[in-house]
């Protein structure tokens, strides 16, 4: 079972940066898309973004294309979420997760598709 541990979350004001860290355990980092997602207080958890195993392409979800960027370090098990121009809205623990399927061909955005899930991570911006 994979270990995902997020980190650099915290409190920004609306229009600064963030990037936060996942680490993963395991030997097969490298063979699953990883994703990002976010719950806000009273709402569901909803898809962020998500990078392919071998970070050839990537997926935003609308209210953030333009503003985050995901990447990958396969060879420090690592995936990454720079976070620009953020405003309140973006206010909610990140969690990164796996896909539960190595070497998909495409990026699925769907939470069920993602088995393993790291504590989360709080990120607050203040208007």
């Amino acid at each position: 079972q994979v270990q995902l541990v997020e980190s650099g979350g915290g409190l920004v004001q609306a229009g600064g940066s963030l990037r936060l860290s996942c680490a993963a355990s395991g030997r097969t980092f490298s063979a699953y898309a990883m994703g990002w997602f976010r719950q806000a207080p009273g709402k569901e958890r909803e898809f962020v973004s998500a990078i392919k195993w071998n970070g050839r392409n990537t997926d935003y979800s609308d209210s953030v294309k333009g503003r985050f960027t995901i990447s990958r370090d396969n060879a420090k098990n690592m995936v990454f979420l720079q976070m620009n121009s953020l405003n309140p809205e973006d206010t909610a623990v990140y969690y990164c997760a796996r896909d539960r399927i190595d070497r998909r061909t495409a990026i699925t955005t769907t939470e069920v598709e993602y088995d393993s899930w790291g504590q989360g991570t709080q990120v607050t911006v203040s208007s």
